[in-house]
């Protein structure tokens, strides 16, 4: 069967009839290969920019006829590929209703994984899958001698005359390694000898244990120990019984294109066994004698704590990265990988790894996201990618293709340029809609109604993926990491570099860099004593400590012409206990830099002003604004920007962008493109709106666009009819949400509004004809931890507009409206709009599920999260309709 026959096959049938030429329409289907002009490549994507999603496998209970499918219809929306993600079961095992759980690595299970790459390879889909189940990677396979390990304190009470110390019973896996009484460190033995006393003493006892963390979310025959990721040993086994039984299931065939790590949320990790004798190797001295200081503050504690993060952040390296690396690419495979977390890799292990991957949509403080893509600019990875979209919106099912939008262009704004959705649930045939769903995140298959405009958003996605792969990142500034400064501050509960970053640089660093204006990357040490520092202008935050090495580096950049700004001072010493000379060398160095004024130093108040007047920032605004987001790429021939409006109010500036020639604005939304002019050049941008600016040689002449809307006087206030599929209801007319119906209220499907125009004069040559469907009203901000749209819009959640029986497009984003004047005819003519709601009403109709049974055969792996949330949301066409005229300015 032909891949265009399965993907046929594979489609549900849309709401109201909707032609499959629709969702064959993906924008995979009619593209090669790369090449051609860069408008050429933004018109028509490459394929490898599609968007990916994560595909939960609930049990696993999958069959090949469903798997087939579901990869069909991924391929109709626009999607590129995904990742295959075993997790938890969400029903026992049911024969009447088809549902059995394949044991995790069992023949059945692998005959599907199997299955699914040669399904992914015919219909030139991308295959990734995770190298577990669940997360952090672990399993039964994962005996406790090699489960993630903490080092604990246990604090004793020594009697007055006492003569030894009797040590209490300890729980599997564990085993005393050091004894400190009084401070002092005393030789550790059943019952430690001491010298009597005439008054109560407190004696410490310091435990190497398990942390006894299970994998999360695991799926049937995956549960276990999370693994020591500082533990060789531990790693190896999980890649002999993991990862070379999961590549049983590709012998002869094409393995997946990139195993995946999630990100290390080995929570509580902080030992290995042998991390005393590496430690003492790498640091050259006993740890031992200094264990208090991981837990208390004293002269020396911040040096040794440093040492010890360093130590095992090294470890993560070298046991965990490095080998995984090396095993997939043993295998004909890429390492695709998370790299953040406990215990704590820094920004530069993600060098380590084949594709580096972030999450976090915050593009205004500091998050994983900007980790990654960082260390990728530096590294030299051309792609980029982010978990997406978890947490959208929340509960699953609310989430919208504005919403989508409004978090992706949130990463696009910190450089990723691959997104990996989060996602699509697997769901078996025969359960009640809209199907199963994972807990944290949205649902993005197509058991949503709104589904068949997913083509359209993921040509947006494609497209602004591909223009970011482009050319080469251009940042302003980077801004150094005050990793030395989080060594020394972690404690064994909370061993986590990239979760100390946060409070130490959003306020006092990036909100002032970007009130400035600037753009930025981010660059640790390591990155700059291997020569990775590309951008002109470097600054450091309030430092204490800093590698000898890169400050060495530092200094040499700036006596060669390099600015360097440092924030309330330079730094003083070098990170750990037996680094006095280099400390001394640091000291030395700073007073140096400071005497020589080669580098500016300036308070955080001060930051943000000194950065303007320097003019660093390639995109000057007349005034600034916050919600404004800009990328930079540098082309060959010119210049590349993104230009982002992230906020719920429309913006109307003046900017000068640091490029010369006439700019083009290009739309990747609706794929049109006019000129920008030259000079400074007026942004306009509709709520959530986003655009491309080009500056390059050689572009063809771009129309040039007027801001001037005119009404068309046709009344369109009434005059509508509505048909309802699935309901017996009338849908209201527009203006009106359904849910003001009872009968409609927990409708979740689709709505045909048809009206026949006439129009009062033929279509001039080069006029566009905007059908619009009204203006959003912003809404409350919604909390930083489930992101969504702050916006009402006029449509509720997406309409497929057909002029005369002609597709003329997918309107889903602001601002709301179409250009329809190819599809317009004089006299009379036909307009239908098909609106195309959420899967939450219906949703709300139904009681919550039952998972008793489930979790008495299982155990509790998950809860269903924001259920308070689960209520009808407004739906249809809520706005004003009208016809507007725009006429190119002559």
């Amino acid at each position: 069967m032909s891949a265009g026959k399965r993907v046929a096959k594979a489609l549900r049938l849309w709401p109201l009839g909707l032609p499959l030429a629709l969702a064959l329409a993906s924008p995979g289907e009619a593209q090669t290969t790369p090449g051609g002009t860069l408008w050429d490549r933004f018109v028509s994507p490459p394929d490898e920019a599609r968007p990916m999603v994560r595909w939960w496998w609930f049990g696993p209970s999958v069959t090949e006829a469903e798997l087939d499918r579901e990869i069909g219809a991924m391929k109709a929306g626009g999607f590129g590929g995904f990742e295959v993600q075993p997790t938890y079961p969400l029903s026992p095992d049911d024969a009447r209703a088809g549902i059995r759980n394949l044991p995790y690595l069992s023949q059945p299970f692998l005959d599907a994984l199997r299955h699914v790459g040669e399904t992914a390879r015919k219909d030139r889909m991308r295959m990734d899958l995770t190298l577990g189940s669940g997360w952090p990677f672990g399993g039964p396979h994962i005996p406790a001698t090699q489960a993630a390990s903490e080092l604990r304190r246990l604090k004793l009470t020594i009697p007055a005359g006492a003569d030894h110390v009797a040590l209490p019973a300890l729980g599997a896996g564990e085993r005393p390694v050091a004894l400190y009484v009084d401070g002092r460190h005393v030789p550790l033995a059943a019952d430690a000898a001491i010298a009597p006393a005439q008054t109560e003493r407190a004696a410490q006892l310091f435990i190497a244990g398990r942390t006894g963390q299970q994998v999360k979310r695991a799926a049937v025959g995956a549960e276990g120990f999370v693994l020591d990721h500082a533990s060789r040993e531990a790693v190896e086994t999980h890649l002999k019984a993991v990862g070379d039984r999961l590549m049983t299931a590709f012998q002869g065939e094409q393995p997946p294109y990139a195993i995946f790590s999630d990100s290390l949320e080995a929570y509580g990790s902080s030992w290995t066994d042998d991390l005393p004798a590496e430690f003492a190797k790498r640091r050259g001295y006993d740890l031992m004698d200094h264990l208090p200081a991981l837990f208390d503050e004293g002269t020396d504690s911040a040096a040794v704590r440093f040492d010890w993060a360093h130590t095992l952040s090294e470890l993560v390296d070298e046991r965990y990265l490095a080998p995984i690396t090396a095993w997939a690419h043993a295998h004909g495979t890429k390492f695709r990988a998370q790299v953040y977390g406990f215990p704590p890799p820094t920004l530069s292990s993600n060098s380590l790894v084949d594709l580096p991957e972030g999450e976090g949509a915050n593009w205004r403080q500091f998050t994983s996201t900007r980790w990654a893509t960082s260390a990728a600019h530096a590294y030299g990875r051309p792609v980029v990618s982010s978990e997406t979209w978890t947490w959208l919106h929340s509960p699953s099912w609310a989430a919208t293709p504005l919403d989508m939008k409004v978090e992706a262009d949130r990463h696009f704004l910190q450089g990723i340029n691959q997104l990996v959705g989060h996602g699509w649930p697997y769901t078996p045939p025969g359960v009640r809609e809209p199907g199963w769903a994972f807990y944290a995140a949205s649902a993005l298959n197509d058991h949503n109604p709104w589904y068949p405009a997913m083509p359209a958003v993921n040509l947006y996605l494609q497209r602004v993926s591909a223009m970011m792969r482009e050319g080469a990142p251009e940042a302003d500034l980077a801004v150094y990491l005050p990793i030395e400064d989080a060594f020394a501050d972690l404690r064994p509960e909370h061993a986590s570099v990239n979760e100390e970053m946060g409070h130490r640089l959003d306020e006092a660093v990036l909100a002032k860099v970007l009130e400035a204006g600037c753009t930025f990357d981010l660059i640790d040490a390591q990155a700059i004593t291997a020569g990775k520092l590309a951008a002109r202008t470097l600054v450091l935050p309030h430092l204490t400590r800093i590698d000898p090495e890169a400050y060495r580096r530092i200094a040499a950049f700036a006596r060669g012409g390099g600015t360097v700004i440092a924030v309330d001072g330079l730094p003083q010493m070098a990170g750990g206990l037996r680094d006095r000379e280099a400390s001394r060398a640091v000291a030395k160095l700073s007073a140096d830099l400071l005497r020589r004024h080669v580098i500016t130093v300036v308070s955080g108040s001060d930051l943000s002003l000194d950065l303007k007047r320097r003019g660093l920032a390639a995109v000057q605004l007349e005034r600034p604004v916050a919600a404004l987001g800009t990328v930079h790429r540098r082309l060959p021939d010119g210049d590349l920007y993104l230009v982002v409006n992230t906020g719920a109010e429309a913006i109307a500036t003046t900017a000068r962008f640091r490029s010369s020639g006439e700019g083009q604005w290009w739309d990747p939304v609706s794929g049109q493109r006019w000129s920008a002019g030259t000079g400074p050049v007026a942004v306009r941008l509709a709520p959530y709106e986003s655009r491309l600016l080009v500056f390059a040689r050689g572009l063809a002449t771009a129309p040039p666009r007027t801001a001037t809307l005119t009404p068309i006087p046709v009344d369109l206030a009434g005059g509508w009819t509505m048909q309802t599929t699935g309901s017996a209801a009338a849908a209201p007319a527009p203006g009106t949400s359904w849910t003001t119906d009872p009968a409609l209220r927990h409708y979740s499907g689709a709505v045909r509004y048809s009206h026949a125009i006439t129009l009062p004069g033929a279509v001039v040559p080069g006029e566009r004809v905007w059908l619009d469907l009204g203006e959003g009203t912003p809404t409350a901000a919604s909390p930083a931890a489930r992101p969504k749209a702050d916006i009402a819009a006029p449509v509720r959640e997406a309409a497929i507009v057909r002029v005369n029986g002609q597709q003329a497009g997918i309107i889903w984003a602001s601002p709301w409206r179409l250009d329809i004047a190819r599809w317009l005819k004089p006299g009379t003519n036909d307009l239908e709009i098909v609106v195309m709601n959420g899967a939450l009403n219906a949703v709300a109709a139904k009681p919550r599920a039952d998972y008793r049974l489930l979790t008495a055969r299982y155990g509790e792996r998950f809860t269903d999260q924001d259920q308070d949330k689960i209520a009808p949301v407004p739906s249809g066409l809520l706005g004003s309709v009208r016809l507007l005229s725009e006429k190119a300015d002559r």
